[in-house]
């Protein structure tokens, strides 16, 4: 008998799974906007994705279509989302300017921040929030507290 890994080869204990209208078209957005690796994808018999599965870095992401019949709706079909997918890059500024140019919309400039990242914040033509960051200096957490405090950011 084989023994079966708990947690797949290659997986992390979490992974976001999105769900997007027209996930199709989500998986070459990611691709160019990301450089997303799409590593597989299963069609429903009526060419909706009923899952698809990617890696952006060391990560991986899941895609479905919406299927309204399972309850299943992207932020597109709700108004919105109250999520945020936050991906750690090596260069925010130039991430950031690859997911604009295709087709991410620009919330936030990447700006360096009190807690030690260069951070900046977009949303994808689906309506998914992300945060790209960089990490470039580590911030002592009494000072991170304090620039916290300072900031109202504990209020």
């Amino acid at each position: 008998m084989s023994q079966v890994r708990s947690i797949p080869e290659g997986m992390h204990s979490l992974t976001p799974h999105l769900i997007c209208r027209d996930a199709a078209s989500a998986l070459d957005f990611y691709a160019r906007a990301f450089g997303a690796v799409e590593l597989m994808r299963l069609p429903a018999p009526d060419g909706r994705l009923m899952h698809a599965t990617l890696r952006i870095g060391d990560s991986h992401l899941m895609l479905v279509d919406e299927m309204p019949e399972w309850g299943a709706l992207g932020p597109l079909s709700l108004g919105g989302s109250p999520v945020t997918v936050h991906l750690y890059v090596e260069d925010v500024d130039a991430a950031f300017q690859q997911a604009v140019a295709a087709g991410a919309t620009p919330k936030m400039q990447p700006a360096d921040m009190f807690w030690g990242d260069r951070y900046g914040q977009l949303v994808d033509p689906f309506g998914h929030r992300w945060s790209l960051a960089t990490h470039v200096r580590d911030v002592p957490a009494e000072q991170l507290l304090d620039a916290s405090r300072k900031t109202g950011a504990c209020d």
